[in-house]
């Protein structure tokens, strides 16, 4: 009885199972085409012919045209600084001085030295050339003019030994007043009035940065070396600098340097531009993004970026026939302020979708959006309450 019973109640069960899966068999049944759906709501734009600039796109360091640390070549305490830190300096401007007093006592003393030997060195030729007379008549010895001649060579030595040290006396004298070797922007002063400077000390006094012109450094994928040498040998190459997102007048410069080679590690190479920075716009160390123009396109077809998409099989972009979506492969080249270059597959004045493409398949119906008016939100369709009445 039990095991009749149990026969009947797993009867029941696969009774139950199938009914409730009908619906789901019913729904795998058809599959849906794009004519099933409705129209999907996108934002279009039209392909157009412009003349557009090839460039590329970097992040730039700016870089000193030259930096100089300031030292001094002498020892001694400082008695004046002539400029204030973050002062712009001229080459030849005076920035420190170094107490004379010690250099200038010794140059009077070497040039005392001086005036002596050559005293002597005057009265030691003079004998010599009374010697040579008597040394002829046979009054003195050879040996004792000999004595003579050696003394007076020997006075001349002395006295060139004395002029170098004078010479010495007076440089060092002229190092005690430090002045700019270029023309640039002072930084931090790490002396002050009354501080004893060591001569060639580790630490500079001062660094001076020449900010006009300006080195911008970056860099760019191998890939684009090639096309780079390409049109720098043609003429120079324009590369402009963004001191930020925001800023709509770059500062204009020329490329002037390639590295000898590419990085390895990183599969970039090194370039520099140069720039008048007339308007100290730019800073060493602050970094910029750079854009340089390679060449110009003319009668280029362009569409807005967000209409090229990236596939399995490439590049691709929605083109709009009536109320129909076509997938369409282009070839796309640069971009340039918000548009893309389409090299191949598009033609001029051809309708591209730009938004809502994730709705879309090949041959999907569409409805062109208003501008500002935003997509429909996705409904699910309503329960299918005929069907539901037949299962019972």
């Amino acid at each position: 009885m039990n095991k009749r019973s149990g026969t009947e109640s797993t009867g029941k069960t696969l009774i139950i199972f199938f009914i409730a899966i009908v619906p789901f068999l019913s729904s795998c049944e058809k599959t849906p085409t794009p004519s099933d759906k409705g129209a999907a709501p996108v934002a279009v734009a039209t392909s157009v012919q412009k003349t557009v600039p090839v460039q590329l796109r970097a992040i730039g360091n700016v870089e000193a045209y030259s930096t100089v640390s300031v030292k001094s070549q002498i020892g001694g305490e400082l008695v004046r600084v002539h400029f204030k830190e973050g002062q712009d300096t001229d080459k030849g401007d005076l920035l420190f001085t170094i107490d004379p007093r010690p250099y200038e006592a010794a140059l009077r003393q070497a040039e005392a030295n001086l005036a002596k030997d050559i005293a002597q060195l005057e009265n030691a030729r003079e004998q010599a050339r009374r010697y040579e007379e008597l040394v002829k008549k046979g009054y003195v010895t050879q040996e004792q003019y000999e004595q003579i001649r050696t003394n007076a060579a020997a006075l001349e030595a002395t006295v060139s030994a004395d002029k170098a040290v004078v010479e010495n006396a007076r440089l060092n004298l002229k190092y005690c007043y430090i002045y700019s070797p270029i023309s640039g922007r002072t930084g931090n002063l790490n002396v002050n009035e009354g501080n004893l400077i060591k001569a060639n000390a580790d630490s500079s006094m001062v660094v001076i940065n020449q900010v006009q012109p300006v080195y911008v450094t970056f860099f760019v994928p191998e890939q684009n070396l090639t096309e780079i040498r390409k049109y720098m040998a043609g003429g120079r190459l324009n590369v402009e600098a963004y001191a930020s997102k925001e800023d709509k007048n770059p500062v204009q410069g020329v490329l002037t340097f390639i590295d000898n080679a590419v990085d390895v590690s990183t599969g970039t190479i090194k370039l520099k531009g140069i720039f008048a920075n007339k308007e100290k716009r730019l800073w060493p160390g602050q970094f910029v993004d750079i854009k340089i123009t390679l060449a110009t396109l003319s009668n280029a077809v362009v569409v807005p970026s967000g209409a090229v998409q990236t596939g399995q099989q490439g590049q691709y972009v929605y083109v709009v026939r009536g109320d129909t979506a076509e997938l369409r492969q282009v070839t796309a080249g640069s971009d340039y302020d918000g548009m893309t270059v389409i090299g191949k597959g598009l033609q001029p004045g051809e309708t591209v979708v730009t938004d809502g493409q994730i709705r879309l398949m090949p041959g999907a119906k569409v409805e062109i959006r208003k501008t500002g008016q935003q997509g429909p939100t996705v409904q699910t369709s309503a329960p299918d309450h005929n069907r539901k009445q037949d299962l019972r």
